[in-house]
C-alpha cells in the first residue's frame, strides 16, 4: 500500500511539474525573443579555407588574348590551379579543360587572427572575341565554373561601369549600386572603380565584405581600378604606412607604370581606348615620374579614344579641398594631349564639367570640346557639393547632384563616346555624347538639358 501511494504521489507532482512547464513556455519564448541576436564576429564570418572565394578578373596583359584571376584560400593550399576551356552548350567541355598551375601566391595577415593566401593565374594564347569558361581551386578543392568573354583584337564597339567611391557599408548599401550596374547593363565589358574600395586597406572583414558585395560579378567581368586615399589607411597597430597589403596580392594589373607603382600606375588599351591609371596619393607617392610616364604614354597612343582614372579630382566638389599638385602636374598634359574622359572620385557627390569656354568669349553649353571630367560616388558618406574648386580654377560644373548614389555607363561605337549616369535604382540623371572626327576634334552634345 506504501508503494503505490508513493507511486501516486510521484506521478501527481510529475503531471503538475509538465503542466507548470507547458504554462511557462509561452513566457519563456517572450524573453527569448527579447534577447538581442548576436553578430557574428568578423573573423569567423571571413576566415579563409581550403574553398576558393574572393575570386576576381583583372587585366595585366593583353585583354584580347590573357585573362588574370586571384582567389583566396587559407595557407594549407599547396597546389593552387586553375582549369579552363572554351564554353560549350553542354557540360562536355570539362574534359577538354586545360590545367594551369598559379603563378604566384602571397600570404597576407591584415587586422583579423588568421593569415591568408592569394594565388594568381594568368591565361594565355587566348583567342579574341571567345567564351570560355573557368574554375579554380587545388585539385580537390574547386570553384564553381566561371564564364568570360576575351576582347577584341580590332576597335570594335563596346561599354564599360564606372563607379566612384564605395568605401563605406559595402555590403549593406554599396552592393545594391554594383548589383543594378550589372542587371540594367549586362553588356558591360569591364569595371572601372576610381578608389577607396574600402575604409581602412588593411581591415579583412571590408575587403571582404567587397567581395560578397560584387559577388559572381567579379568573377565575370574583369575590374580595373586605381588606389585611392583609404587604400593607404591603417587600423592594425604599428603597421607600415604604404599602400595597402591587399591590394597587390588581391588584384592582378599590369606592371607598365614607373617602378615603384606597378599596379596603381600603368595603362590597358581594348578595342581602340587606351585606359590609363594614375596614383594621385601625393602622401605617399610623387607625381614627376608619372608625369614624365604619362607623356610618353599620351604621346605614343594609337588608339581613338583615350580615359584616364586618378581618385584625387582635378577640379575638387567639396568646398573645402583642392587637390593643386595634382592640378599643377596632370592638367597641362591632358589638354596638350586632348584626353577625352577623366574618372574620379574622393569627393563623395557628383559632378560633370569641363575647362570654362567663357575665356573664349562663349558659354555654350551645348556644344563644347575638349576633356570632360566627372567625379562620382556609389556608396553613403555623403559630403556638401560645391562648384567654388571648379570655377576658381577656370572650370564650370554642368551636371551636379550631392546625397545620391550613382553608378555610370559609357559606350563606345566608332566615333562615337556616349556617357551616361544612373542613380541607385536605375533612373538616368546625366548623359552626354562626344563625337570625335578622324582628325581629332571633337563635339560633346548633352542627353540631358541641365538641371
Amino acid at each position: 500500500m506504501e508503494v503505490k501511494k508513493l507511486m501516486g504521489c510521484f506521478k501527481a507532482r510529475t503531471v503538475l511539474l509538465m503542466f507548470l512547464l507547458v504554462a511557462a513556455l509561452p513566457c519563456m519564448n517572450i524573453v527569448s525573443a527579447n534577447q538581442p541576436a548576436a553578430k557574428v564576429p568578423d573573423a569567423d564570418m571571413y576566415k579563409p579555407t581550403p574553398v576558393p572565394d574572393r575570386i576576381i578578373l583583372n587585366w595585366n596583359d593583353d585583354p584580347a588574348t590573357t585573362q588574370a584571376v586571384t582567389w583566396r584560400t587559407d595557407t594549407s593550399v599547396l597546389t593552387p590551379q586553375a582549369q579552363i576551356a572554351v564554353a560549350e552548350d553542354g557540360t562536355a567541355f570539362k574534359d577538354k579543360a586545360i590545367t594551369v598551375m598559379a603563378s604566384s601566391s602571397s600570404e597576407v595577415q591584415g587586422n583579423q587572427p588568421y593569415t591568408a593566401k592569394f594565388h594568381t593565374v594568368k591565361f594565355e594564347n587566348l583567342l579574341p572575341k571567345t567564351k570560355y569558361l573557368y574554375r579554380v581551386g587545388d585539385g580537390a578543392n574547386w570553384s564553381e565554373w566561371f564564364e568570360f568573354t576575351t576582347a577584341s583584337d580590332k576597335a570594335e564597339p563596346f561599354a564599360f561601369l564606372y563607379l566612384g567611391d564605395a568605401q563605406h557599408d559595402l555590403l549593406e548599401h554599396w552592393s545594391r549600386v554594383i548589383r543594378k550596374a550589372y542587371s540594367n547593363h549586362p553588356e558591360a565589358k569591364f569595371i572601372l572603380h576610381a578608389g577607396d574600395l574600402v575604409d581602412r586597406g588593411d581591415a579583412d572583414e571590408q575587403w571582404g565584405e567587397w567581395f560578397k558585395a560584387g559577388g559572381w560579378l567579379n568573377g565575370m567581368i574583369p575590374s580595373i581600378m586605381t588606389p585611392g586615399n583609404h587604400e593607404y589607411e591603417k587600423i592594425v597597430p604599428g603597421a607600415k604606412k604604404g599602400l595597402s597589403q591587399y591590394w597587390r596580392p588581391q588584384f592582378a594589373l599590369p606592371e607598365n607604370g614607373p617602378a615603384g607603382l606597378e599596379e596603381t600606375v600603368y595603362y590597358t588599351d581594348h578595342q581602340g581606348m587606351r585606359i590609363i591609371s594614375l596614383n594621385t596619393n601625393t602622401k605617399f607617392v610623387k607625381l614627376d615620374a608619372q608625369v614624365a610616364w604619362l607623356e610618353q604614354v599620351l604621346a605614343n597612343n594609337p588608339n581613338q579614344w583615350t580615359v584616364m582614372t586618378f581618385h584625387h579630382p582635378i577640379f575638387a566638389n567639396s568646398p573645402d579641398r583642392d587637390n593643386a599638385e595634382v592640378r599643377e602636374k596632370l592638367l597641362p598634359l591632358i589638354e596638350k594631349y586632348n584626353v577625352d574622359l577623366v574618372l574620379q572620385g574622393h569627393d563623395h557627390s557628383y559632378a560633370r564639367g569641363q575647362i570654362s569656354s567663357l575665356t573664349a568669349g562663349t558659354n555654350d553649353k551645348s556644344s563644347k570640346s575638349g576633356t570632360v571630367f566627372v567625379v562620382s560616388f556609389a556608396g553613403t558618406h555623403m559630403k556638401k557639393l560645391s562648384d567654388k574648386n571648379w570655377k576658381d580654377n577656370g572650370a564650370q560644373v554642368d551636371h551636379s547632384i550631392a546625397n545620391t548614389q550613382l553608378y555610370q555607363l559609357i559606350r563606345v561605337d566608332g566615333d562615337v563616346m556616349k556617357y551616361e549616369s544612373y542613380t541607385a535604382t536605375g533612373s538616368l540623371f546625366d548623359g552626354f555624347e562626344i563625337h570625335k572626327t578622324p582628325s581629332g576634334e571633337k563635339q560633346i552634345l548633352p542627353l540631358l538639358s541641365s538641371p
